[in-house]
């Protein structure tokens, strides 16, 4: 699958960005796996919108300065962010002055288009005060963003880690199904996470309280999306 605007034809798997666009749409599967999409003469934030629009239900995040686009989510992957939706509520997060919510926008620190879109996000009640621009949120709303990994597992693995604590976002808590643990980031220090905390299945996760809500979540269900 490749998509192509402008008379270029020239192809770069990585690369700058000028005077053409190239990026790579990562988990969809090609015979380099990834697509490369190329745009003639555009920014980095309008290639993005125009991605968001060839590709529904996938989702488009700007990354240290580099786009990924997600192809949609599986089941299991969903049903996890109901049964944790599910789980927050029954914590408490409105008596908390919490919401928690799914496909809302991060805007990073980390560069000048740079946003990212968590799975699901424990953020302020009152987060829609903190709007930056195309849906997207100040980092200071978030008190957690937990991520269930797909096909491009190292965005979550390694580029979030990193994007995450820069953005100072008190816990990172992934799912990492290709390793089929469970990782918690939390407390980032001069932009950067200590070592996680690793959770294997038969474990319980417990959130930390600095969140705003005490949570224990199954190790097993936040992997298979199932009790």
């Amino acid at each position: 699958m490749r998509s192509e605007l402008g008379d270029s034809s020239e192809w770069v798997i990585g690369g700058e960005i000028r005077p053409f666009l190239v990026t790579l749409v990562e988990g969809v599967p090609d015979e380099e796996g990834a697509v490369a999409v190329m745009l003639h003469e555009s920014s980095l934030a309008d290639a993005a919108d125009w991605l968001w629009e060839e590709l529904p239900g996938h989702r488009v995040e700007i990354l240290n300065g580099s786009i990924v686009v997600t192809p949609p989510p599986d089941g299991p992957h969903q049903v996890t962010l109901s049964w944790l939706i599910v789980s927050c509520h029954e914590a408490g997060d409105r008596q908390a002055g919490l919401r928690t919510v799914s496909g809302v926008g991060l805007w990073l620190p980390t560069g000048p288009d740079d946003y990212a879109v968590p799975d699901l996000s424990l953020v302020d009640a009152d987060f829609h005060d903190a709007l930056v621009e195309k849906n997207c949120y100040a980092p200071h709303v978030f008190h957690m963003v937990l991520e269930v990994t797909s096909s491009n597992w190292t965005n979550d693995t390694a580029t979030k880690v990193d994007v995450y604590a820069r953005a100072n976002i008190p816990v990172y808590l992934i799912a990492d199904r290709k390793h089929d643990e469970v990782l918690l980031y939390a407390d980032p220090l001069d932009g950067k996470y200590p070592d996680p905390v690793r959770y294997q299945r038969g474990q319980t996760v417990l959130v930390p309280e600095s969140v705003g809500v005490s949570l224990e979540l199954s190790v097993d269900t936040l992997l298979d999306g199932d009790d």
